[in-house]
């Protein structure tokens, strides 16, 4: 099953800690090119993170971000330093016999004053482990996504080669008639300009241009490559480069049947099978 390089996947877990969310998007890219985005109390675990990502996906331009938000503390588990909270409140005393008209300082105002409340420590390593199980469920349902992307591209590549085989078919009957036109057209040539030749020589010449014009062994190549293009498709998984290059292939055969072509008919399914395979080639670029 051959797998796209895009996809996006998003999970998020609950916990006593809190909430977490892993969001994940890929998109094509000629190697594995990761940014991951974690927040800072978390931030020890980027290079697990990294290890698992690159043990699953082999190309694209991946994006990760880690959000986490805390649970808010109980009433039972909200700590207060009342040491600092009255000497938070005394200051702001202090600080209004000085200004005119001074606003109140509410209970709420000296809570939120740093230090004031004291929070519970974040289990790092529980919450770490809760992350590092997201990511690989995040990971899986990315994988899933690039999977399906990857299948509708196939079955358009698979559609694109269906075109191109059926090119290659016109053009081995066309060939048949090659030889009979050639020499209709040599014989209109000479009668034209009214000279004698040597039949056995006009044969000769003859023979001579369909070897020039002979594109049998890019017809045969053609569908060589097309039997290895499915062949790589069947087999899935990180193709992208292999029919890559296989599409550089197909255009090396299509360039060398469009300088041997001189029939305007074959010229014109040169020109076809041309657009087929670039794209072809596009969407080949899409994939892992």
């Amino acid at each position: 099953m051959a797998r796209s390089m895009t996809g996006f996947a998003r999970r998020e877990a609950r916990g006593d800690f809190g909430v977490l969310i892993w969001e994940t998007r890929s998109v094509n890219h000629r190697y594995l090119d990761m940014s991951l985005r974690m927040p800072e109390e978390l931030r020890s675990l980027e290079g697990e993170c990294r290890e698992r990502v690159a043990a699953l996906v082999k190309r694209g331009k991946l994006d990760g971000q880690l959000r986490f938000e805390p649970a808010l503390p109980t009433e039972s588990s909200l700590k207060v330093d009342d040491a600092r909270a009255r000497a938070v409140a005394a200051a702001a005393a202090r600080i209004a016999t000085a200004i005119a008209q001074p606003a109140p300082v509410s209970p709420l105002d000296v809570l939120r004053w740093p230090g004031v409340v004291q929070e519970p420590p974040l289990d790092v390593a529980a919450v770490g482990t809760a992350a590092l199980t997201l990511l690989q469920d995040t990971l899986r349902d990315l994988l899933a996504a690039r999977e399906r992307e990857g299948e509708r591209t196939a079955a358009v590549l698979r559609e694109r080669a269906g075109q191109i085989a059926g090119i290659v078919k016109a053009l081995r009957g066309r060939l048949k008639d090659i030889q009979p036109r050639l020499r209709d057209k040599l014989k209109a040539r000479i009668e034209e300009l009214g000279v004698q030749v040597n039949p056995e020589r006009l044969e000769q010449e003859l023979v001579l241009m369909v070897q020039r014009l002979d594109v049998v062994e890019e017809l045969d190549r053609l569908e060589s490559h097309l039997a290895e293009f499915e062949s790589a498709l069947r087999q899935g998984d990180a193709v992208g480069r292999r029919l890559d290059f296989l599409m550089q292939e197909f255009n090396r055969e299509a360039n060398t049947l469009g300088s041997k072509s001189q029939d305007a008919a074959i010229i014109q399914q040169v020109v076809d099978l041309k657009v087929l395979i670039e794209q072809m080639r596009e969407q080949v670029q899409n994939l892992e």
